[in-house]
């Protein structure tokens, strides 16, 4: 007896090519993505450190001003930018894996996912806003 869902003596049927390739080109492209933005991120966190905490002088001279001063300039707004994407894109992926991993009902997958990428898409929305519409004026 063959019907959709089985082949032969109770062997499930395989999963289409199409959708076995969408499938694990979305984690292939997702695998790569951990890595490169690892990298990269590397590269801006410690030259972010390295440079606000020996070139200009410590934390100590962090305050309103200096962030005004900073933000006055599209490198730095852009250098910050990036920091922010990478890092939220790449721990959200990270959570996500782990949810995939870890959720046995695909209804607690689904809700977990969701409240993440709902999470993820609002602190990214508002790290962007601030970054772009800082305002030097107000304090």
């Amino acid at each position: 007896m063959t019907t959709a869902a089985h082949t032969g003596a109770g062997v499930p049927a395989p999963r289409t090519p199409q959708r076995t390739a969408q499938r694990s080109n979305f984690e292939l492209y997702s695998w790569l993505f951990m890595r490169v933005s690892g990298i990269v991120l590397v590269f801006l966190v410690l030259g972010h450190l390295f440079i606000m905490n020996i070139l200009d002088g410590g934390v100590q001279r962090i305050n309103f001003a200096f962030v005004a001063g900073r933000w006055s300039s599209p490198f730095w707004q852009t250098w910050d930018l990036l920091m922010l994407w990478l890092a939220m894109l790449h721990g959200t992926n990270g959570v996500r894996t782990i949810i995939n991993d870890y959720a046995e009902r695909d209804q607690t997958r689904f809700w977990l996912k969701m409240v993440l990428y709902v999470a993820a898409g609002f602190t990214i929305i508002l790290g962007t806003l601030v970054i772009f519409t800082f305002d030097p004026n107000l304090g």
